[in-house]
């Protein structure tokens, strides 16, 4: 194993340095949390598909894979769908309006800015638990490596990536992600991937030792189907972890193609998730826990070398959704709550306000609360839920709702992230966390209030829905909030 040691830590101090180095170029608001907004094509491609490929598509995918087979597929395809529905049909639009968060978004469209109070907060929660769900996977992959309990697992992994996060931020955790990218797919695509199979006796031997239900595309149920449908699909469409990766992509054309290429990507890494853990079910069909496909196979089939850098793959994997997560926290945080309590505003000048600083530190504290959070919790199936049934049921509708229908009101948009949440939150207190209602009527809900209510109160005003077509066309300057100083 002392080969596998030397890759793994190699690798981790590769990401500090990455971190140090994204530092040097981080010198305004704009660098730090978007990159400068000039993200090309391939880099952005990389980034999009690091980002949604966590933890939970990686372990979590190979898991499914082992218990429904091939249908196992379903939650990771579902989120290259996401994806790719926001690529082709709303990543132009969004990368034109040149913000920094989603709620931003929502005080452009519906003025006021009273709508993007609530949704900030709701997008905070969520983010935070998306960030929280990433971090515990560390005591998975770390107990594998080094035998470590499960705290100083969370910790050793949360604080490298608050490390490289905090220094850098979204350049750091570009160059980390460029990186995680490439590893994931040298690691889980062309190294585990065919060797799983060649080790389970090739796809006739897997055939012949599984039921038929495990090539069966949809034996894992139509209304688990539907149901990541609902949270993973267009849970893509508006998180603020994702729209923040589009915010930094150099050109309209890019954040469309490039989000393209990632989520065909995605589509591709579902399958072999599946796929590797079918293998993992004929070569260890008594393990306790379908989560231990992956490492089984990993620790048991794989030669010394090849075995590390699989395991830097998972690594990489959860590292790339937990720093995407946590700076997308973060930023809501410090710019939608943060900013608005302490009365700074768009009026604040910015020399009053040294904004790098400002969302480094958040960063920090943001990264302190994941991993205490993280200690705390055992469930990261619950947590994840929770997290995405308030995206979905509290802010879906009127996030679409304003960027297709214009008759949307701020009061509708209110009434829909207000009913909404209320209603996922009910309806999982009394069916259970993991029930499919909460978010089925919590999102029925949250579309009632939005049309009703928007049908009732008077049209949004003509110069806000003016100033709104004209970011989304791309002709009106991003609102510079501090000069913008060439890395040096």
């Amino acid at each position: 194993m002392a080969v596998d040691y030397l890759v793994i830590v190699v690798y981790l101090a590769g990401m500090l340095a990455m971190g140090w180095w994204g530092m040097r170029r981080a010198r305004s608001k704009s660098e730090f949390l978007v990159a400068g907004r000039r993200l090309g094509p391939a880099m952005y491609s990389g980034t999009m598909a690091a980002i949604v490929l966590g933890g939970a598509s990686t372990i979590g995918g190979v898991g499914l894979g082992y218990r429904y087979g091939l249908s196992g597929a379903w939650m990771v395809f579902t989120i290259g769908l996401g994806l790719l529905a926001l690529s082709v049909f709303f990543s132009a639009r969004i990368a034109r309006l040149k913000v920094y968060t989603v709620s931003e978004m929502l005080d452009l469209r519906y003025g006021g800015g009273r709508a993007g109070v609530i949704s900030g907060v709701v997008m905070w929660a969520y983010t935070l638990m998306l960030a929280v769900t990433s971090t515990i996977a560390y005591a998975t992959i770390f107990d594998v490596l080094f035998d470590i309990n499960r705290t100083l697992a969370i910790v050793l992994g949360g604080s490298i990536v608050v490390a490289y996060s905090t220094l850098g931020g979204m350049w750091s955790i570009t160059l980390t992600d460029m990186v995680q990218f490439v590893v994931k797919t040298i690691g889980v695509l062309l190294l585990l991937l065919p060797i799983a199979v060649v080790k389970a006796g090739g796809f006739s031997e897997m055939k012949d030792r599984l039921p038929t239900d495990y090539f069966d595309p949809l034996g894992i149920g139509g209304e688990t189907i539907f149901t990541y449908v609902l949270i993973y699909t267009f849970g893509m469409l508006i998180g603020q972890d994702i729209w923040q990766r589009v915010f930094t992509a150099r050109s309209d054309r890019t954040a469309k193609w490039g989000g393209t290429v990632a989520g065909t990507y995605c589509l591709a890494y579902a399958l072999a998730g599946a796929v590797i853990g079918t293998a993992a079910r004929v070569l260890y069909p008594k393990l306790g826990s379908p989560d231990d496909a992956f490492a089984t196979i990993v620790k048991e089939e794989l030669p010394v070398g090849v075995r590390g850098l699989v395991l830097a793959a998972a690594l990489a994997a959860v590292m790339s959704t937990s720093s995407g997560a946590l700076i997308a926290c973060a930023t809501v945080a410090n710019n939608d709550i943060w900013s608005r309590l302490r009365g700074l505003g768009k009026a604040a000048p910015a020399e009053d306000h040294d904004e790098v600083r400002g969302n480094r530190a958040f960063i920090l504290l943001m990264g302190l609360a994941v991993i205490g959070t993280a200690i705390a919790i055992d469930n990261v199936v619950e947590a994840l839920t929770v997290a995405y049934n308030l995206l979905v049921g509290g802010l879906l509708v009127p996030i679409l709702g304003g960027l297709v229908w214009k008759r949307g009101t701020v009061y509708g948009a209110l009434a829909s992230v207000v009913v909404g949440g209320l209603a996922v939150i009910v309806l999982m207190a009394a069916h259970g966390i993991l029930a499919n209602e909460p978010v089925y009527y919590g999102l029925l809900a949250s579309l009632a209030a939005y049309l009703v209510v928007s049908l009732a109160t008077p049209a949004t005003d003509a110069a806000v829905l003016a100033a709104w077509r004209e970011r989304l066309s791309g002709r009106a300057p991003e609102l510079a909030s501090e000069p913008v100083t060439a890395p040096q």
